[in-house]
């Protein structure tokens, strides 16, 4: 059976998909027309209370993800978003600042945080240190100093952690594990990760490709006024001050740009290496060589490709792993030898290969697993990836995405545009987070924030 979209299959993920896209839909809807009375959970005292700090736009389908517990606290820089989102939580206390809301820690038991990319360890690391329950957006922080201080927070404080990566909790990342750990392809020893989306600083033909993503290739020279709505000042934060101009904001405009984001790599390499990360228990890459264009100083590439080297660990041996986004593909799929999926993770075995993506995976060549049988799935269902998390919170049993895990994810794929910007292949020193052959790294790994701004 080499691809495994059988009837039974298909029917299995079908669900699997309606599902996440029902409760997606779900999420953006509630955004923009009004949260529907839903309300999970037995009675008062089997929900949690829940501080949300972010409102709009993955905020609000992380709000949707949870509103069945009690939302005692509503925080957003954006006021419109705060006071939109306020009237559907009359008891919630509302706060632009998310500094405000650790002042009063009695009012919750646990955090989303939603905020963008560059205050994600700064709105996550009090709550760690005060106890409490962390959802985090992915990527979990803005770099890799970050990532290993929140990921050493959460061990300490033994909370109930999660990172966004909402594809984990489907069926078919599940059955992929399954198909590598017991041996389908063999023993693998390279992979492919490849994504078509072109966002950041876009040569011409990216930018049409991109239709809603603006095309810039410089920080601009002029200042647009400050909306209303916003705190700019506040929305900045740890980064360092810029006039206001309409190419960073609303999100996802701020993305590319490496004060506020991290681009594609950190963003979707959050989902797609999440498939191989957990599959073949990778951890510290050994080094990590990045191609593409010139290194801007501002603006993450919209095309490029990493290429990470793993040593042995376990039963399986060492590791290549090659990321590619926007117009770089890998040599395989170029010269046709797999099926020309938009995005991709192609896992190659000495027995055989296996493509996957979001939704569906097949079995490579098709003709030699035409009578493939796979295994009984061991990797028990999600309740789905927020219920698994307020789970987590209520009984102490386990997320699949903890920070500890998700950590390990982040500073790999930071370690990618690190690789990247200083066009150099990195040696990487993960006890002392450090390239001993890039010192000139180090400003990258753990930078200067504005003042009066500090993490610890």
């Amino acid at each position: 059976m080499g691809n495994h979209d059988t009837t039974t299959k298909n029917a299995r993920l079908n669900i699997s998909r309606r599902s996440f896209l029902g409760t997606s839909m779900a999420a953006a809807g509630a955004a923009t027309i009004g949260f529907p009375a839903i309300v999970h959970g037995q009675n008062l005292n089997d929900k949690l209370n829940i501080a949300v700090i972010g409102c709009g736009g993955r905020g609000a389908g992380n709000l949707g993800g949870v509103q069945g517990e009690n939302i005692t606290v509503l925080c957003d820089v954006n006021e419109k978003n705060l006071n939109h989102i306020a009237q559907h939580f009359s008891k919630a206390r509302a706060e632009r600042d998310f500094r405000k809301v650790y002042d009063h820690p009695e009012e919750f038991d646990a955090v989303v945080v939603s905020t963008c990319e560059h205050t994600h360890a700064f709105a996550t690391l009090p709550a760690l240190q005060l106890g409490k329950h962390v959802y985090c957006e992915k990527p979990l922080t803005h770099g890799i100093w970050e990532a290993r201080i929140v990921r050493e927070a959460a061990a300490k404080a033994g909370v109930a952690t999660q990172m966004g990566t909402q594809i984990h909790a489907d069926d078919n990342y599940r059955r992929v594990v399954e198909l590598i750990k017991t041996g389908a392809i063999g023993k693998v020893s390279e992979v492919h990760v490849w994504v078509s989306r072109a966002w950041g600083r876009q040569s011409e033909e990216e930018a049409k490709a991109a239709k809603d993503i603006v095309f810039v290739q410089e920080r601009p020279a002029e200042e647009h006024p400050v909306p209303p709505e916003l705190d700019w000042d506040l929305w900045i934060g740890p980064a360092p001050m810029r006039p206001f101009n309409e190419v960073y904001f609303p999100g996802p405009k701020w993305y590319r740009w490496w004060d506020f984001g991290s681009g594609t790599m950190s963003d979707l390499g959050s989902h797609y290496i999440d498939l191989p990360f957990w599959a073949l228990d990778l951890d510290y890459p050994l080094t990590i060589e990045a191609q593409g264009p010139t290194p801007h100083p501002e603006l993450a590439p919209a095309s490029m490709q990493v290429t990470y080297e793993y040593g042995p660990r376990g039963e399986r041996g060492p590791i290549k792993l090659t990321w590619y986004q926007g117009n770089n593909k890998p040599q395989i799929y170029k010269d046709a030898g797999i099926p020309a999926w938009d995005d991709g993770i192609l896992f190659i075995g000495d027995k055989g290969m296996l493509l996957s993506n979001y939704g569906k995976n097949v079995l490579l060549p098709e003709e030699q697993y035409k009578d493939f049988q796979a295994p009984e799935p061991f990797i028990p269902k999600s309740l789905g990836h927020h219920a698994e998390w307020l789970h987590a919170c209520k009984t102490g049993e386990p997320t699949t995405c903890p920070f500890a895990y998700s950590g390990l994810l982040t500073e790999a794929n930071h370690l990618g545009n690190v690789a990247y910007r200083l066009g150099k292949k990195l040696e990487w020193d993960h006890e002392n987070l450090r390239c001993p052959n890039a010192p000139e790294a180090d400003a990258i790994i753990h930078r200067e924030y504005r003042a009066p701004w500090k993490l610890v």
